[in-house]
């Protein structure tokens, strides 16, 4: 089996935003980028189904948001180990890979869902706002710090000019 997952430098020569994906057993949580990724941005979770039908929505929703590549949240053990939740969510990836030619970046997700939680605590989010809206909240963590492991690598991106970081380019 290969492997489903680029390097996040070779994000330098994507043009769009980014999705954020939190992959979980029942629900895939999303958030979008904008295009000159700087924020993330909570969008939806979806209900899982089947493959089929939930990668048909995703990539309906990555085309109107002109996503240029997939962060997924990898649901590492917090020892750093794999277990059976990593696997499936390569097997996503792997899957999703099969019918779109957008890279697919891993992201240690261990905390994202503790900090999602955490930050709605402190927004004073009741437990059924908290319960709806976990999983697309903890997929903008995923994504905001993969957005700030791009700006650190100083990559050239098409809506800044080339050695000025994410952080830079909205002070120019």
């Amino acid at each position: 089996m290969s492997d489903p997952f680029t390097p996040i430098e070779a994000l330098a020569d994507c043009h769009g935003a980014l999705f954020g994906l939190d992959y979980g057993t029942r629900t895939i949580g999303i958030a979008v980028s904008d295009e000159g990724w700087r924020v993330a941005s909570p969008l939806e979770t979806i209900r899982r189904k089947k493959f089929g039908p939930d990668a048909a929505y995703l990539l309906a929703l990555a085309t109107r948001y002109n996503v240029a590549a997939f962060i997924v949240g990898m649901p590492f053990n917090m020892d750093g180990s794999a277990g059976p939740r990593v696997q499936s969510t390569r097997d996503f990836a792997r899957n999703l890979a099969r019918l779109d030619a957008r890279p697919i970046v891993a992201w240690d997700e261990r905390w994202s869902t503790v900090a999602a939680n955490r930050a709605m605590l402190e927004a004073d989010a009741s437990r059924a706002k908290r319960r709806e809206s976990i999983d697309k909240v903890a997929a903008a963590i995923i994504l905001q710090g993969a957005l700030e492991r791009l700006s650190a690598l100083g990559l050239p991106h098409p809506t800044r000019p080339a050695g000025q970081s994410g952080s830079d380019a909205s002070e120019a």
